[in-house]
């Protein structure tokens, strides 16, 4: 994530955190900005949560762009982000203030009762991941919260659209305002019911 991108993502957390719920991340990755999203949280004495299955989204796979190889496990020979979030986390001095979902998004999602004050959806880049992310987080989305949606571009030629999709389908709900823009990072704020 830049660093623009970032700092918004940091402000919208801080906003969001005035509710008191939880603020949640689809997509951790190796956490660096789940930190953004602890430190917030542990700011507002809140809890980050991340959904993540850390076994990387299409683009991470082999033989793509964004492939890191050191971080397959090679005894299952998959993808494997878990450890290297777990270490970023330890090294933020930020592990007491996060919990880690272990699964597949719509999954933890169908399970998940409470409210949340901020809904980070940067997971998978295809339509159906994207997506299920919104369909399965923005219904727990608290009046007033924030849903912070990374990679969304306007243009296709400047990369993938499905991000792009579920912010038009968001503000088209009449349940959305967006309320800033830095780069590709869109902050909607929910207005009323429905997704």
């Amino acid at each position: 994530m830049p660093v623009r991108e970032g700092l918004a993502l940091y402000a919208a957390a801080v906003d969001a955190a005035r509710l008191g719920l939880p603020l949640l991340e689809v997509g951790s990755y190796c956490g660096r900005s789940t930190v953004l999203l602890a430190d917030a949280a542990r700011r507002a004495g809140l809890t980050a949560l991340t959904v993540d299955h850390h076994r990387g989204s299409e683009e991470q796979q082999p033989g793509w762009e964004y492939h890191d190889a050191s971080l397959v496990d090679p005894e299952v020979g998959r993808m494997d982000t878990l450890p290297t979030f777990r270490r970023t986390l330890y090294a933020a001095g930020l592990e007491d203030h996060v919990v880690a979902l272990v699964g597949r998004s719509p999954q933890v999602a169908a399970v998940w009762g409470g409210q949340l004050g901020l809904v980070f959806v940067d997971g998978g880049h295809t339509d159906e991941h994207a997506n299920g992310d919104y369909e399965g987080w923005a219904p727990h989305l608290a009046e007033g919260g924030l849903l912070v949606i990374h990679d969304v571009f306007p243009d296709p030629a400047d990369g993938g659209q499905a991000p792009y999709r579920v912010r038009q389908r968001a503000l088209a709900s009449g349940a959305f305002a967006e309320i800033s823009v830095t780069d590709s990072l869109r902050v909607l704020r929910r207005t009323g019911q429905g997704i």
